[in-house]
């Protein structure tokens, strides 16, 4: 495997240049934020660490046939057949696995690979992610990360590494505000139903609260029916101010009149992935507000196909994290994996109920990827 570091003062950037020098088949093996202030000239750099490797490469050395080469161009379901025939020998029954992941084992003849990797443990490996609906080629990237401590595996420390290789691959945003002498202009968008105006209310109260920050609220939201009365009821219970914007040009004057502010939330209106004429619309109200940073909302019940769409048509606002909403009202958190690895974005927040402030949480690439691989909230 051939493996380079790309440093860039954003994440997009750095991911720019591996895709440029390594192409589309890169795999990310690790991200990390750095301080850089005195060598790059800026607060903080984000280092990508990535691989491209033409073949993945299985052998078994005993007598259980030739070694199995694995190419680029074949397809994920070949790739598991083979490694299943190869690797998981003697097979008879299916055993509940879905097709591609191989038949079932006599225990008795579980032998160990050249790769150190415990067939037997791989196999509940790869059926685990599955059924958690991590999608297939982000299933190799964790295959090919495993690879990488060959000679360290045994089925005692097989979790931790899994763990390990997994939370290499999730990102992370921190959320953070200064006082300036200018307000920081942070918007929330997503399709409907997501919980934008809940997450803007637990930041909001964080930001005032433990951050000591003056806050200002604007709703955009002038579409769906009682949305300004919610968020005006809260602004008011919590001593937050709060404005309405009904057209783009109303923003300027707003924004001046939140100029003592130290941060400014923007809650936008919920719209379909689909309406290009609504998120163009709602992309005027941002620009117009010259806003500092843009999060994502996804819901985590959602299915991946779907997350995917939303994902790819909001990429008009330019967003720089996401946040995972109702952790806890999903039952599998593949598709988090899925959205970071395939779109290259980070994650800064999961909400875990409708408690304001209490129930966000900042995202932790480690606590993730418990969630994914075990499918419980730890």
């Amino acid at each position: 495997m051939q493996i380079k570091k790309y440093l860039a003062p954003t994440l997009k950037q750095a991911s720019a240049q591996m895709k440029e020098e390594l192409g589309g088949d890169a795999v990310i093996l690790g991200t990390r934020v750095i301080s850089g202030e005195d060598k790059y000239g800026s607060k903080k750099m984000f280092e990508i660490t990535a691989g491209i490797e033409e073949e993945i490469v299985f052998e078994n050395t005993g007598n259980y046939g030739k070694s199995l080469k694995i190419t680029a161009k074949e397809s994920f379901s070949d790739e598991l057949k083979k490694l299943s025939d190869k690797i998981f020998i003697n097979p008879s029954s299916n055993n509940n696995f879905p097709p591609e992941f191989g038949k079932k084992l006599k225990q008795s003849q579980i032998k160990k690979a050249s790769t150190n990797i415990h067939q037997k443990e791989l196999k509940e490996i790869i059926n685990t992610l599955y059924h958690h609906e991590v999608q297939k080629r982000v299933l190799t990237s964790v295959i090919n990360q495993l690879k990488k401590f060959d000679g360290f595996l045994e089925p005692s420390n097989m979790e931790s590494y899994v763990l390990s290789s997994i939370s290499s691959m999730i990102p992370t945003y921190n959320f953070e505000v200064n006082k300036n002498k200018k307000p920081k202009k942070v918007a929330l968008v997503g399709p409907t139903g997501v919980g934008k105006t809940t997450c803007i209310a637990k930041l909001a109260v964080i930001s005032k609260i433990l951050h000591n920050l003056n806050v200002g609220l604007i709703s955009i939201d002038t579409y769906r029916l009682g949305a300004i009365d919610q968020l005006r009821i809260f602004s008011e219970v919590s001593n937050i101010d709060m404005l309405v914007a009904y057209e783009p040009s109303d923003i300027p004057h707003l924004m001046n009149s939140f100029k003592n502010k130290d941060i400014v939330f923007i809650d936008t209106a919920g719209r379909s992935q689909k309406n290009i004429e609504h998120l163009t619309k709602a992309k005027e109200f941002l620009t117009a507000g010259k806003v500092d940073e843009t999060y994502l909302v996804l819901s985590a019940t959602g299915a991946s196909k779907n997350l995917f769409d939303v994902a790819e048509k909001f990429k008009l606002f330019d967003y720089n994290s996401v946040i995972f909403t109702k952790i806890d009202e999903a039952v599998s958190y593949g598709n988090i994996l899925n959205i970071v690895t395939n779109f290259d974005v980070p994650v800064s927040f999961l909400t875990n109920g409708q408690v304001i402030p209490d129930d966000i949480i900042s995202a932790d690439p480690e606590f993730i990827s418990k969630m994914i691989y075990t499918g419980k909230i730890n």
